[in-house]
């Protein structure tokens, strides 16, 4: 039988034989044995909370709780069973009884009651009462890390494998201090039964000498009591450590490193505290009738260990110069000509922050501004097509405290406020939070800053907490997919046609610069994002330029051949459980745009009375508003010929409201479903 195949069966059998233990008797010897395993056990227990970094990392603890205390029971009906049957169980609790309480009655009697006041008092109450604690909160602070989990995913700061994991972490947490919970109560009712246990022992022995064995009063006291307090030992002393442990596992926050690395770290961080506790310990020494060696020798242990945390900081001090001064000897010298060239460079995309926001770029982990830009280009490229510029991000005394501005080719394109030391707290019921009513600059939501410290007190009431960080990388997202066509560039795409090229050598050969230029390619592009179409596919979307070029080289005619080559990803990204909920157009109304359709220098437009036109808009913003506020998502769908004018006449007013032409819809293979008719103004009249 493989190791593996032991280890599965070696919890169940030693289950199933402490069950047994409670009905079968045993041996003295091996009571001994079993003995000697159980405070072994309880030892390893102890040492193992010291070692592991973080209570997860021990997440079988409380299951070993309630093995072990049923072990210890178990014992101790085996024990109680051979005193009082035989008086006598064993070597050990003999040993116990006789060496360890000096054969001394009262010695024992005392040595046993503070065993039990340490435990069941001191270190039994305050576990428990922190692991009740630990697992409400634990449980409170979920939904907030949950949100931050998810702020991260969206930010492209982590893979959906790693969100997988700190969700799955998140949960385990939640259960390890749950669990942690009831089991303090285990090892609570094991020291309270250990009590009673003795007592028994100790009445029920010293009957059974006086009635049964006719034992003198003294014979039968000493003999059962030093046999109870024996007994009482050796179970009460694996308690304690278990209780111990408990402690240990609760109480410890998730570390680096195991318990005695971080007490040893984080003991020696103040060389003042040790200076004094030294100094003090000498100043005891010299009082009048003290000891001088006791003192004496842990005051100068505690004087040499503060010298050396002078030379430890000395030296690190020290080297921290001596970096400063290699970084300030390689820097170039300033105002020299391509310094200034670098800054007179326009940026494509920039970030402006204002002097008391520079700690955003500046904390030197994986959770700064800088790391969270790196996650979001890759997230858009992943998600548009399109590699987004480097960001460049830098100070400015011009603008008013905890701002930030957003540029795209040196133009504001948005601005927002992240106040240092707060985070914002989203949702309905906030007044009771302290600050000002504020909006989320994307999404419009009602928030407060509320001091960092309060953020827990912030989850209490419902709200979600999302950090300064969050809020920016949140905007610039916004930003960006916004004005992706603006950010790509010619050499964008000289850089994307060369990857297609790479796995499609013969589609872009065919098309640039045969059919198309290099220019004419980045305009249909830029149109394709412009109606937040991603171009992600690009191969496919060359090959449907490719055969329109043949026919024309018209821009709105080539970006609806490759939005229809796209028609399923479009319909894809609006269908909910297999349907596409549409709006159509009245026929009369359809067949008027089309009469007013004329072409012009940035495509065609429609020309028809304005009055009409916004009749028309307002009926297609009313159906809008009535299937969003039934959470359906729908999509105004028209001619082929009328879907670019009808498109860009509808993003002037609602922005990016979908529309789609019929070959679209019907070339997708999804089920639809009509939800509205947009009418014109007459059928509105009537």
């Amino acid at each position: 039988m493989k190791n593996r195949d032991l280890a599965k069966l070696a919890v169940p059998v030693g289950v199933v034989g402490i069950v047994m233990l409670l009905v079968i008797p045993l041996p003295a010897m091996l009571l001994d044995v079993l003995i000697v395993v159980n405070i072994v056990m309880s030892l390893v227990i102890l040492l193992t909370t010291m070692y592991v970094q973080r209570p997860l990392d021990f997440s079988v603890f409380p299951s070993l709780i309630l093995i072990a205390t049923l072990f210890r029971l178990g014992l101790n009906v085996a024990s109680t069973r051979l005193v009082l049957r035989d008086g006598y169980a064993g070597e050990v609790i003999g040993a116990f009884g006789h060496f360890v309480v000096g054969g001394s009655l009262i010695i024992g009697l005392v040595i046993f009651l503070i065993l039990v006041v340490i435990q069941f008092v001191v270190i039994t109450n305050g576990a428990g009462r922190v692991a009740e604690v630990g697992a409400r909160f634990t449980l409170d602070a979920m939904p907030g890390k949950q949100m931050a989990i998810d702020a991260d995913l969206n930010s492209g700061l982590i893979t959906e494998d790693q969100a997988r994991q700190r969700r799955a972490d998140v949960a385990a947490e939640a259960d390890f201090y749950g669990a942690m919970d009831g089991g303090s109560k285990f090892v609570k009712g094991d020291a309270i039964a250990g009590i009673i246990i003795t007592i028994i022992n100790l009445v029920g022995g010293i009957a059974i000498g006086l009635m049964q064995r006719g034992m003198e009063i003294g014979e039968a006291v000493e003999t059962y009591s030093l046999l109870t307090i024996g007994d009482g030992l050796v179970t009460q002393i694996p308690a304690l450590l278990l209780s111990v442990s408990t402690g240990l596992i609760v109480t410890r926050a998730t570390a680096d490193s195991d318990l005695g690395s971080s007490a040893s770290k984080q003991l020696s961080q103040s060389r003042n505290s040790l200076l004094i506790a030294g100094s003090a310990a000498i100043a005891l020494a010299l009082l009048p009738g003290m000891p001088k060696l006791p003192f004496m020798l842990v005051g100068a242990s505690l004087l040499f260990g503060a010298q050396r945390i002078k030379a430890r900081d000395a030296k690190a001090e020290q080297d921290a110069k001596l970096d400063a001064a290699i970084r300030e000897t390689v820097a170039p010298v300033a105002d020299t000509p391509e310094k200034l060239i670098e800054e007179m460079r326009v940026s494509a995309l920039e970030i402006l922050l204002a002097p008391n926001l520079v700690d955003l770029v500046s904390s030197g982990s994986d959770d700064d501004l800088l790391a969270r830009i790196r996650g979001l280009r890759r997230k858009v490229a992943l998600d548009l097509g399109i590699v987004v510029p480097p960001v460049r991000t830098r100070d400015s005394v011009e603008l008013p405290p905890s701002t930030y501005v957003l540029r795209i080719s040196g133009v504001e394109a948005a601005r927002g406020e992240v106040p240092p030391g707060r985070v914002l707290a989203l949702g309905d019921d906030l007044g009771s939070l302290p600050g000002s009513e504020v909006h989320e600059p994307v999404f419009g939501l009602a928030g407060k800053w509320v001091p960092s410290e309060m953020r827990f007190a912030a989850e209490m009431t419902g709200a979600t907490v999302v950090d300064r960080v969050s809020v920016l990388i949140t905007h610039l997202s916004n930003v960006i997919a916004s004005n992706a066509d603006r950010l790509l560039s010619r050499e964008d795409v000289r850089v994307l046609t060369e990857g297609v090229k790479q796995v499609n050598p013969a589609v872009v050969e065919e098309l640039v610069p045969g059919l198309l230029t290099l220019g004419e390619v980045q305009r249909v592009l830029q149109r394709l994002l412009s109606e937040q179409v991603p171009i992600r596919d690009l191969g496919r979307i060359y090959e449907a330029l490719t055969l329109r070029a043949k026919i024309s080289t018209d821009a709105e005619g080539l970006v609806e051949a490759a939005r229809l080559q796209l028609a399923p990803a479009l319909t894809a990204a609006h269908t909910h459980e297999g349907v596409l909920r549409v709006m159509t157009l009245e026929p009369v109304l359809e067949q008027a745009l089309l009469e007013g359709l004329r072409p012009g220098e940035q495509g065609t437009q429609i020309l028809l009375d304005p009055n009409r036109l916004e009749a028309m808009l307002r009926s297609f913003a009313a159906g809008r508003a009535a299937a969003e506020s039934q959470g359906v998502d729908v999509v105004l769908v028209c001619a082929p010929a009328l879907r670019p004018a009808l498109r860009s006449l509808v993003a002037t007013h609602h922005g990016e409201a979908p529309v789609m032409s019929y070959s679209e819809v019907t070339g997708s293979g999804v089920k639809i479903e009509a939800v509205g008719v947009v009418r014109d103004v007459e059928a509105i009249a009537a």
